[in-house]
């Protein structure tokens, strides 16, 4: 696998980024019908809900269509999970080989990459629990699930984005 990531790197990266800002708006434009008083940021509302009253009121305020467009960006975010996490897989394998080779703050964005995809895994989980609540099985079983699988994944997630950010910087100093 490093060979094939160290010769094919520059476009596998740019096809991971086009993929995901293809798949971002993708998911804004469905988002779009979700947002209300109740949800004011849309799906990242529903699953972020910490009880069944706050998740029922959320699919309540909702009319049919955009009921079908949080199936919709359920649905596709299967998708979405699967890019976003090869991509920043792959943003954090080619700064740990350009910045930490041989040094043991390399074993940090091994883990890294490793949870990415726990995050995406986790994504999956919460993606299945919401579509269960949606589809009306209205327990507070579901809306846990969702909640706490949601919070791990974001918080995977900002850590990795912080790590390649805090890199990317590192390397821009060191240019200098």
């Amino acid at each position: 696998m490093n060979t094939f990531l160290k010769t094919n790197t520059k476009p596998l990266t740019l096809l991971l980024i086009l993929l995901v800002v293809l798949n971002f708006l993708v998911l804004r434009i469905f988002d779009s019908a979700l947002k209300n008083n109740i949800s004011p940021q849309g799906i990242v509302s529903y699953e972020l809900a910490k009880n069944l009253d706050q998740s029922v009121a959320i699919i309540n305020a909702w009319d049919i269509q955009a009921k079908i467009n949080a199936g919709l960006s359920l649905g596709f975010d299967f998708l979405f999970l699967l890019v976003y996490s090869s991509l920043i897989a792959l943003l954090i394998y080619n700064v740990n080989n350009r910045l930490w080779k041989n040094n043991p703050f390399y074993k940090l964005g091994q883990i890294l990459i490793f949870l990415i995809f726990i995050a995406a895994l986790f994504d999956a989980i919460e993606n299945f629990a919401l579509i269960k609540l949606l589809l009306g099985n209205l327990k507070q079983i579901w809306v846990s699930v969702a909640y706490y699988f949601a919070v791990v994944k974001f918080g995977i997630v900002f850590i990795c984005i912080a790590y390649l950010l805090i890199n990317w910087g590192i390397m821009v100093f060191r240019k200098n």
